[in-house]
């Protein structure tokens, strides 16, 4: 099969996405790995961390978070080194769900977890993740050029997760509103710790 690629030069076929050039690549940056852990942190130029302008864009993404606690995951930058993952975020999130008897199904806006203008965390799972041992969450979150110093910084995140016998698959996006570079991004669980469960960084060129 056969796939196209627009340019200013028109049209062209390739075979193999091998054959394409001038597309991004993904590098692998850092692997954090919980283990009751109370929060995971990445950042920049601690620990073989990469999070500065060598990247437009990051990529984290999320396999088997399991809770201490039924709770939600959630996220905050930082533009101190991790000093202080305050950030003012305005976000918006919803949530698609169906249970496993096939008795109920939604798609709902979560309008408790949005955030407007506020540092708290920003949840990325409106539902709560359960501790039953089989319960975990998987996704991933985007994080565009937060090195720059002009714009502010947009980030989209979807993890399906466990709560109760129903898969909930969750949405949210949203923008840092600073023009500071953010140069570190942690993750935990609203209570309790991540028990288990790990966390990719890759940079995309």
């Amino acid at each position: 099969m056969s796939i196209v690629k627009l340019n200013n030069n028109g049209v062209k076929n390739a075979t193999a996405f091998g054959s394409i050039t001038g597309l991004g690549s993904m590098t692998f940056i850092k692997k954090l790995t919980a283990s009751s852990s109370s929060t995971l942190s990445f950042v920049d130029g601690a620990s073989s961390v990469v999070l500065d302008n060598t990247y437009k864009e990051y990529l984290f993404t999320f396999k088997n978070i399991h809770p201490s606690a039924s709770s939600k995951f959630s996220v905050n930058f930082s533009v101190d080194s991790g000093s202080n993952y305050n950030v003012t975020k305005t976000n918006t999130l919803f949530n698609v769900q169906h249970d496993e008897a096939d008795s109920y199904g939604e798609i709902a806006y979560s309008a408790n977890d949005d955030l407007a203008q506020s540092t708290a965390f920003a949840v990325l799972t409106p539902g709560s993740t359960g501790t039953d041992n089989d319960s975990n969450l998987g996704g991933f979150l985007r994080l565009f050029n937060p090195s720059s110093t002009t714009f502010v910084k947009h980030f989209i995140a979807e993890v399906n997760h466990s709560a109760g016998a129903a898969s909930n698959n969750c949405f949210m996006a949203g923008y840092g509103n600073t023009t500071s570079a953010i140069d570190a991004v942690q993750f935990k669980m609203s209570s309790g710790n991540i028990d288990a469960g790990d966390i990719c960084l890759y940079g995309i060129a």
